[in-house]
């Protein structure tokens, strides 16, 4: 839901609280910028607390362990029904009574943290839902995200997907994320045919440690023009 309509939001909320429910509400910062506009955990549980009162906690990273084991006991017993929070909930809180599940600005979430977020919720056999509040305009990538939240609850498929947008990085190097530099392989689509590589190359090492054999000189061949193809790839693109 776009940001905009916040006020219904919170109005179903106050249903959810009133019948007894508790909530997460989600901000990716914990004190207000004037170098962004994303939502601030402190600022958004003052305006909350104006409408929940006391029923509202807050916790965020840089509370002390015992500030933040107190609040979250607190959550957890239902003494507090609504708790803002940044992305520190995202694993180590268990409250299975938690039924609703609020990500403020989710279009500057990754998927992997989307995904993680939306996991405290429905631990019960309660009926649960996450709420993705987001800005608009949505970029090309942001919106991909939130579809992807959308269609699936499935780890495996999310992960994938995440990887396809952030991209693979490097094979040979060190760059964890961006697109592949190859000209033919997409490894979403080409994990097995990358499995049998792997397996082959093994066989070739155990079979010929020194790469010495016939065999290896072409391997050696194939890397030596593939590191050249890489390399001009580098240079085109810096």
């Amino acid at each position: 839901m776009p940001l905009q309509r916040m006020p219904e939001v919170i109005s179903g909320l106050q249903r959810v609280i009133k019948s007894g429910g508790r909530a997460y509400w989600v901000c990716p910062l914990v004190e207000e910028s004037d170098k962004s506009d994303l939502a601030a955990a402190e600022q958004r549980f003052e305006d909350l607390s104006k409408i929940f009162g006391s029923q509202v906690g807050l916790v965020h990273g840089r509370m002390t362990a015992k500030e933040k084991q107190q609040v979250t006991e607190e959550f957890q017993t239902g003494a507090i029904k609504l708790l803002v929070a940044t992305t520190v909930v995202e694993v180590g809180v268990d409250a299975p009574d938690a039924t609703v599940m609020i990500i403020e600005h989710a279009e500057r979430f990754g998927l992997s943290q989307l995904h993680q977020l939306r996991g405290r919720v429905g631990r019960s056999d309660k009926p649960s839902s996450c709420i993705l509040l987001y800005l608009d305009p949505l970029g090309k990538t942001a919106k991909q995200r939130l579809e992807i939240m959308r269609q699936t609850e499935d780890g495996f498929e999310i992960a994938e997907k995440d990887a396809v947008l952030r991209g693979f990085g490097d094979l040979l190097g060190v760059q964890q994320s961006g697109q592949l530099r190859t000209r033919f392989a997409d490894l979403a689509i080409d994990g097995e045919l990358l499995e049998i590589a792997r397996t082959q190359a093994r066989m070739e090492v155990e079979n010929d440690p020194e790469l010495i054999g016939n065999r290896s000189e072409a391997l050696k061949t194939l890397l030596y023009l593939f590191e050249q193809d890489q390399a001009l790839l580098l240079l085109g693109s810096g």
